[in-house]
């Protein structure tokens, strides 16, 4: 297992845990970032911040720090 933010374009992972309480927390949950979901990275920003990726038929941009809170296994 590994944090969202270690994957590199074109890789996918299962969503395992989502780290913290707080807020930032809460919003990703509601964004869908839940246990067992798929996602993958499409693309960087040009200075690696912020990411974007694919969960489910939407896209998301996630900073490295939200992203570095999410423990996905790689697929």
């Amino acid at each position: 297992m590994t944090s969202l933010d270690r994957l590199g374009v074109g890789q996918r992972g299962c969503v395992h845990a989502l780290a913290g309480t707080d807020a930032i927390a809460q919003r990703l949950y509601e964004m869908g970032l839940i246990e067992g979901e798929v996602v993958e990275v499409l693309a960087f920003a040009p200075l690696g911040d912020p990411m974007e990726i694919r969960l489910r038929d939407f896209r998301l941009s996630l900073r490295r720090s939200e992203a570095n809170r999410i423990t996905v296994t790689r697929l």
